[in-house]
């Protein structure tokens, strides 16, 4: 095999680089009397195949067949169907035929019963060393292949002793499983063939396969196109203008790379290449791109679990099998597939309520509409309801859940989704998918967990635009040698650009490259002449970030390397400019708002609307008599105000059915509430009511020796206390507790939380809304008497008396009245603006706080 080196030529770019690739590989074949239109070029991607026919369209005369490895295999000739047991390369349906695989044998089975995930880690790092071989052994010519699988038989074999048993024990299976495989690589066809030549352009670093290709009897020819990063103005002259910016965060790192990208169009480089090194800054910058009307095409799209179709499916399949959440149940509802379903009461109906499982719901007790709603919702799940069954029956049930919804194909990513998960069709028939689909027997949760993985592996990549794109979102490989106006890397940082991971596989990375497997230092070694690649560009533009997150980002080593070899050279790359104007635009700030109730007054009062009124009277404006709420998240663990709500019904429970023995009429009053919620969640809090046990009945005997009785829980009052034109409005409120003791009435209000702010609160007794509204409702009586008892299951119980409270309520009455009188003739309600209560108040956006003068 002969080698021409195609270093790179002062000013040439990628168009005159071609022509000096045909006129190379030209002049080779004629020294040596061999016929051009009967060689084979080989090229790394099958993006450079259109330049390379270009280039020999220019040159005229014949051309030789130009390919990769792989569209020529194909072309060649079909690839062989896998039989059951074969490796399929699908990494699903092998994941299956691994399990299979590995269920005769004893070693493996304690991890599988001992960790089922860890089990799924291993079948997983199983397929991939396997398909990794079965590549391999496809880049040795068939007649020294037996001789390739003995040696890495004798590697693995040397390795059964040591730290890592299990792992090569699962190497050895993947080997066997490739040996076993009968079937002719697509690519023994290449083998087989005799052109008049092989010429492989390299660009990127080794392929073995094309090595191994040349390395026959026929006439061979390796053009070497790779560049030496760190020769640099040394070795060779960059043709591209190399310049670089660092921006302080992510936001104005997606920002600069739009901006370059524009700058790059406006003068005439077209296309760009935006290199999708870091997927998270290029999907912003194609959305920074698209306001601006920028027609993208991407080579790499995204994955399918993130398109809307695959969040669709995932929800349905959640609601499904996955514990019955509410929260599951709404978001399917309201996805793409239930599109123009009413769910809306339903939601409202479950948010009041705080119903969190579907089991709480039931059809009868909802409205109409919300129980249509919701029978139609479960009617539609019917067909994925009951237990383990095949995967092929799994996939039929799913097909018949989707049947009478929205078309899945008409939402963005359906069409792929459909096929990565066979459902609309029976691509498996006559293969060994169908064997695998009918012999995988899976539970409800190994279900979701198959489609969840399946979708989380396969790539979407959406319909490209009409027309010539300007800008064209590639991987940094692929970006070699293509006839792009400009280049634009946005992460040419440490994080992103330079790193490698190790091998996903079961081999160590000595064994891996003794196996023909690529290690460690030669993928490495790939990304650096990928990206010396770039400096064949007319311009390239590398932006990164200087933090990630508060900590400091340094730049990537080969940005570091590419600028030791200019600095050796007496040069520094040039900063990017910038060329945006900047636009100076002056604060308007907003006056402090106050809104127009035009007289209106509420029906009734509460004592949290009460609360809200000497707070803010925008907050009482828009809570109050605009009626918004911010909907409660129907979250799926349990928090302390459901402690709170439990507590209170098990207190009432036990004091209205108490017996002789307390602490059993207690724990029964707890049971009863219990069985109304999920006890694993509940677990938390009922080990803090365990603890507040023996407190409470210690408190409760206390009090009752001094002759307090408990008479009555959850009592609703209500009082017209204003006088005219006000007599009409009604104070309404819940009294948690009633007690009757030889001093007068208590009124109690039970707390969970800490007894401090309710001390400071009760210091300053006109600041204490609740007790006093309490007091009002059961009309401020001389002798009446109001506390918050605080039950701290850690501390004990805490009785925390409100002082003099009837006199708090007649003043607090004198003070609503006057300010719903004034209301009541027009006054402005304005926003205050003070405090803590602003910093938890969902109308702050309304009132706009943030932007008064």
């Amino acid at each position: 095999m002969q080698a021409i080196s195609l270093g790179l030529a002062p000013g040439e770019d990628i168009d005159a680089f071609w022509c000096r690739v045909a006129g190379s590989c030209a002049a080779w074949l004629d020294e040596r009397g061999v016929p051009l239109r009967d060689a084979v070029l080989l090229l790394p991607f099958a993006q450079q195949l259109a330049p390379a026919r270009r280039a020999f369209l220019a040159r005229g005369g014949w051309m030789p067949r130009i390919a990769t490895s792989h569209s020529l295999a194909s072309a060649l000739g079909p690839t062989a169907l896998a039989r059951p047991g074969q490796l399929s390369g699908d990494a699903a349906i092998d994941a299956f035929t691994a399990d299979r695989l590995l269920a005769g044998q004893s070693w493996v089975q304690p991890l599988k019963r001992g960790n089922l995930r860890d089990y799924r880690v291993a079948l997983a790092r199983l397929v991939d060393t396997a398909q990794a071989l079965a590549r391999a052994a496809a880049q040795v010519p068939p007649a020294a292949r037996p001789a390739f699988l003995d040696m890495a038989h004798q590697r693995l074999a040397l390795l059964d002793a040591g730290p890592g048993l299990l792992e090569r024990a699962l190497a050895q299976v993947a080997l066997a499983w490739v040996a076993a495989d009968e079937r002719q690589p697509a690519t023994d066809a290449l083998f087989a063939l005799r052109p008049s030549a092989w010429i492989w352009l390299r660009a990127g670093g080794p392929d073995p396969l094309a090595q191994a290709l040349l390395a026959g009897d026929v006439p061979a020819l390796c053009l070497d196109a790779d560049l030496d990063l760190d020769q640099a103005w040394a070795g060779f002259q960059p043709t591209a203008r190399v310049e670089e910016a660092v921006a302080p965060d992510f936001e104005t790192l997606a920002a600069q790379a739009a901006t370059a990208v524009i700058q790059h169009l406006n003068a005439g480089r077209r296309p760009v290449a935006l290199l999708a090194q870091d997927r998270v800054v290029i999907r912003r910058v194609r959305a920074l791109l698209a306001r601006q009307g920028v027609p993208v095409h991407d080579e790499t799209g995204w994955t399918l679990a993130t398109t809307p179709a695959a969040a669709a499916v995932m929800a349905l399949l959640r609601a499904a099998l996955a514990g019955g959440a509410v929260d599951d149940w709404l978001a399917w509802l309201k996805s793409a597939l239930a599109a123009g379903w009413d769910v809306q009461g339903l939601e409202a109906r479950c948010r009041r309520f705080g119903w969190r499982q579907a089991a709480q719901l039931d059809a009868a007790a909802l409205p109409p509409a919300a129980g249509a709603a919701w029978q139609r919702a479960r009617r539609q799940l019917e067909p994925l309801a009951g237990g383990a069954r095949s995967l092929a029956g799994w996939l039929v049930a799913l097909g018949q859940a989707l049947h009478g919804l929205a078309p899945l194909a008409e939402v963005e990513g359906g069409e792929a989704l459909l096929d990565a998960l066979w459902i609309s069709r029976n691509p498996w028939a006559g293969s060994a998918h169908e064997e695998a689909l009918a012999q995988t027997r899976l539970r409800p949760d190994e279900f979701l967990a198959w489609v969840d993985d399946t979708l989380e592996a396969a790539q979407f990549e959406p319909a490209q635009e009409a027309g010539a794109a300007e800008v064209v979102i590639t991987p940094l490989a692929r970006a070699m040698l293509r006839p792009f106006g400009a280049i634009v890397l946005p992460g040419a940082d440490a994080a992103t650009l330079g790193p490698v991971n190790p091998q996903a596989g079961l081999l160590a990375d000595a064994d891996a490259a003794a196996l023909g497997l690529p290690s460690l230092a030669e993928r490495r070694a790939a990304e650096v002449q990928a990206f010396a690649q770039l400096l064949r560009a007319p311009v390239l533009t590398l932006l990164r970030c200087a933090f990630a997150g508060a900590e400091p980002l340094p730049p990537s080593p080969l940005l570091e390397r590419l600028a030791g070899a200019a600095a050796r050279a007496g040069l520094a790359l040039p900063a990017w400019a910038d060329e945006r104007e900047p636009v100076d635009t002056p604060p308007r700030p907003q006056a402090r708002p106050g809104a127009d109730a035009a007289g209106r007054l509420p029906a009734a009062l509460s004592a949290s609307a009460i609360d809200a009124l000497r707070n803010c009277p925008y907050q009482f404006f828009s809570r109050v008599l605009l009626g918004l709420r911010e909907a409660d998240e129907l979250e799926q663990e349990l928090g302390k105000r459901d402690y709170g709500t439990w507590l209170h019904a098990v207190l009432k429970r036990f004091h209205e059915s108490r017996g002789g023995d307390d602490d059993a009429a207690l724990r029964a009053a707890a049971e009863a509430e219990l069985a109304l919620l999920d006890a694993a969640d509940f677990l938390p809090f009922s080990a803090a009511f365990e603890r507040l046990r023996p407190h409470y009945l210690a408190w409760l005997a206390e009090t009752e020796a001094a002759g307090q009785r408990y008479a009555a829980g959850e009592v609703d009052r209500e009082a017209r206390p204003f006088a005219a034109p006000l007599q009409a409005l009604v104070v309404k409120g819940r009294i948690d507790r009633i007690d009757d003791s030889p001093t007068g009435t208590w009124l109690l209000d039970y707390k969970t939380g800490d007894a401090k702010a309710l001390k400071d609160k009760l210091a300053a007794r006109l600041e204490d809304t609740q007790l006093a509204t309490y007091a009002l409702l059961s009309g401020a009586e001389p002798g009446l008497r109001a506390a918050y008892l605080v039950l701290d299951d850690g501390k004990g119980i805490a009785l925390l008396p409100h002082e003099d409270v009837s006199d708090t309520a007649l003043a607090l009455r004198d003070g609503l009245q006057a300010d719903l009188l004034a209301m009541h003739d027009g006054a402005p309600l304005p926003a205050l603006g003070e405090g803590r209560v602003c910093d938890f108040c969902e109308a702050r956006g309304l009132c706009r706080k943030d932007d008064w003068t």
